[in-house]
């Protein structure tokens, strides 16, 4: 099976993608604090630690996504988008402790911001053959991740679920 997308487009989705990584990468060096708010508190590892760390996996990540060899790519692939998935349970916990960053300053717009996660992995495998149920796949399962904390976050005493505050 080939990849959904014509040569061009993968080519485009790539460069971006290397590029959003390489940004992100120094972004973690010299906007440090906005990104403490992604660190779990149950996380054992310092803050700050954690913070360069995962910036500079993010900026070795985007290198490697834009000059891969082609037979590589795939592979890649598969690292940032486990990088994404490793990242969630951080986006998470900034949702559930209404941690403020990057203009995420309400419960919804940071609850909105988990239904993206399942995008940032898809298109990290856009050199991957993957079929429309396998992206559903992946997208039913980081949005059911999300509506689930999200439903225990904003339970009532009574046992009701409200979540038009959210």
């Amino acid at each position: 099976m080939q990849p959904a997308l014509p040569s061009a487009a993968r080519t485009v989705g790539r460069v971006l993608l290397g590029g959003f990584l390489v940004a992100a990468g120094v972004a973690h060096v010299v906007a440090r604090e906005e990104f403490h708010a992604q660190v779990p508190s149950w996380f054992p590892i310092d803050e700050d630690v954690t913070v360069l760390a995962s910036g500079a996996v993010e900026l070795g990540l985007g290198a490697a996504v834009l000059v891969a060899p082609r037979a590589r790519r795939p592979l890649v692939g598969w690292l940032v988008a486990g990088l994404f998935v490793a990242v969630f349970p951080g986006n998470i916990a900034q949702y559930v402790d209404h941690r403020d960053a990057f203009g995420l300053d309400t419960d919804s717009a940071r609850l909105i911001r988990l239904f993206f996660q399942p995008l940032l992995v898809a298109w990290a495998l856009l050199d991957e053959p993957l079929s429309v149920i396998q992206l559903v796949g992946i997208a039913v399962t980081c949005g059911g991740v999300s509506w689930v904390i999200a439903e225990r976050n904003h339970q009532k005493s009574d046992g009701h679920v409200d979540l038009a505050g959210v």
